[in-house]
Order: C-alpha cells, then sequence, then structure tokens
C-alpha cells in the first residue's frame, strides 16, 4: 500500500483512496507557509520604510541644529584665510549684521535637500548590511563582531554618497557665495553644467569615497560598540535618551577626526570653479594646500569647529534615529 496513494480513516475504520502523484507534480504550500512568507515579506517591507522615516528626520534634525557652525567651517576650508574661534565668530557676527539672523543658515536649503536622501539612505543601508553580515556570520538579531560592524558602517557612508553626491557639491557652492551668484537650488545646478560641465557635479568624489570609508564606518562601529558595552555593563538593552546623545558625541568626534584632512580636499575641490582655484587630483590638492598654509592649518583648517559641531550633529542624528525606530515600533505594536 502506497504512502502517498492513501490515507487511513482514524475511529471510522473507512480507508480513503487520494489519488496518486504524477510525474513532476509537487504538494501544494499550505496556507500557513503561505502566510507566515507574506508576514516575513511585510514585516521586512516595514523595516526598510521604518529605517528610511528615522534616517530622513534623524539627518534633517542634525544638520538644521548646526547649520551656522557648518557654513562657517566650510567659509574657512575653502579659504585661505587663518582659522581660530574668535575669527569664526567675527565672521558668523558679520554675517548676521550684513545679511540678517536667517542668512546664517543659507545653503541649508540645499543641504536638507541632500541630507535627508543621504541619512535615509545611511542608516537604511547600514540596518540592511547589519541584517545581511548578521545571517552570514551567524550573529542575526545580535550585534554583530568588530569588523563586520566596521564594514556594515563603511558600506552604508558609500551607498549613500554614491547616490547623493551631486547634491552634496550644490550645498558646497551655495554655503561659499552671494546670493546674487546662485538664486537657488536649481540655478545651481544649470550653471555649473553649462558653464563648466556635467563633469564637474562629480568633482571631489573620490576623496569624499576615501573619507566616507573611515568616517562611517568608525562613526557606526564606534556607536554601536558603545552601545554594546553599556548594555552589557548596566544590564540595560536601552539607553536613556542622554547616554545615547554621548555614545554618538564620541562617534562623531572619532569618525571626523580621522577623516577631516580629505573633508578639507573635498570641499576645495569642489568650490574650485568659484574660488579662482584649479584643483586636479587629490594628492595635487594636498600638496598645494600644504605648501601655501601648512600641514596643520591647511588640511586641519577648523577642525577646532568640527570637535563642537561634529559630536553634536552626530549625537543629535544617532538619538533621532533610535528614538524614531523605537516610537514606530510601538506604533505598529499598538495598531
Amino acid at each position: 500500500m502506497s504512502v502517498l496513494g492513501e490515507s487511513v480513516g482514524m475511529g471510522s475504520g473507512v480507508q480513503k483512496k487520494l489519488s496518486p502523484l504524477t510525474k513532476g507534480e509537487v504538494l501544494p504550500i499550505t496556507s500557513s507557509s503561505q502566510s507566515e512568507a507574506s508576514s516575513e515579506e511585510i514585516k521586512q517591507s516595514r523595516s526598510v520604510l521604518n529605517s528610511l522615516f528615522s534616517g530622513a528626520l534623524a539627518g534633517a534634525v542634525a544638520k538644521t541644529a548646526v547649520a551656522p557652525l557648518d557654513r562657517t567651517k566650510i567659509i574657512f576650508q575653502v579659504s585661505s584665510a587663518r582659522f581660530s574661534a574668535k575669527e569664526a565668530y567675527k565672521l558668523i557676527y558679520r554675517t548676521y549684521l550684513k545679511d540678517g539672523f536667517l542668512s546664517l543658515w543659507r545653503g541649508n536649503s540645499a543641504t536638507m535637500v541632500r541630507v535627508i536622501p543621504y541619512a535615509a539612505i545611511q542608516f537604511c543601508a547600514h540596518e540592511q548590511y547589519k541584517r545581511l553580515l548578521g545571517g552570514y556570520y551567524g550573529f542575526q538579531g545580535k550585534t554583530l563582531p568588530p569588523i563586520p560592524r566596521l564594514v556594515a558602517g563603511s558600506l552604508a557612508g558609500i551607498t549613500a554618497s554614491m547616490l547623493t553626491y551631486p547634491l552634496d557639491m550644490v550645498r558646497a557652492r551655495m554655503a561659499v557665495t552671494p546670493k546674487e551668484m546662485y538664486s537657488n537650488i536649481l540655478h545651481v545646478f544649470v550653471r555649473i553644467s553649462r558653464e563648466e560641465g556635467l563633469k564637474t557635479l562629480y568633482r571631489g568624489f573620490t576623496p569624499t569615497i576615501l573619507g566616507v570609508v573611515p568616517y562611517a564606518g568608525l562613526s557606526f562601529f564606534t556607536y554601536e560598540t558603545l552601545k554594546k558595552l553599556h548594555a552589557e555593563h548596566s544590564g540595560r538593552l536601552q539607553p536613556y535618551s542622554y547616554e545615547r546623545l554621548a555614545f554618538g558625541a564620541c562617534a562623531g568626534l572619532i569618525g571626523q577626526s580621522a577623516s577631516y584632512p580629505l573633508d578639507v580636499v573635498r570641499r576645495r575641490m569642489q568650490t574650485a570653479g568659484v574660488t579662482g582655484h584649479t584643483y586636479g587630483t587629490i594628492l595635487g590638492t594636498m600638496k598645494e594646500i600644504v605648501s601655501e598654509e601648512g600641514v596643520i592649518r591647511g588640511l586641519y583648517k577648523g577642525l577646532s569647529m568640527n570637535w563642537v559641531k561634529g559630536p553634536v550633529a552626530v549625537g543629535i542624528s544617532f538619538t533621532t534615529f533610535d528614538l524614531t525606530q523605537i516610537l514606530l515600533r510601538k506604533l505598529h505594536q499598538k495598531g
């Protein structure tokens, strides 16, 4: 008697014939298996959307909070003027007197156009890379080992930079030029494309990628590591908000310090068309900066301001992302 061809009716003692399977025929998937697969797909899609929204909000809040300091830093980075905290304060004050309070946020609209998709993609990509690497190394749902943790952050930064770079170029141009030169974001794109060529929109791309590998890698690595150590020593899985801010500040300090010279090179190459310089290569730009201004005053110009701005921005960014993720998960559970 074939096992697949017959089944025994328990209790009644009546045997009921089943038609045997033909060659190539498969048993149908049960409705429970289908519902489980569908539920997993919905869960994954929801996770991606949550990460995108949380990342976008995190980037917008963080960058808006430090926009005046960021604009001041860029102005010093692309000029040969000597940087000091006193000179930075004078520049901010002169800008306020000349153009008004809101002029301190000039270029922030371009920053938002760039940073919202950038942060959304970066945070979402980081979550996906963590999931993929966790599955590969057998750490699904847990904190990754150190090297994969660093790799996940670097890959997230590279992914976001590749997809949003022209917007960063536009933002840098708007930050260092007067209102009369570029009236809005679209105007920057049109003028650059017409006067300098489309390739200009990707000028400085190589130092950006070289800089984002240590910056994003070390930032995410430091933040995830500090959260892991905190959980092990405190017994609490979720840090308090002020602890998240502190962890993010440490992450920003380490990440930005490691990649700062390449950030200066990137800004010089991006704004070459409006500053009268002709920077061609990364090494050529570095040599020119060092020969004219020195190593510390040239390649690390504005770093002290970045030590104020960077940790604040990264701390706000990581904290906003985590708290938004937690809030969205609670809302979905209630729903």
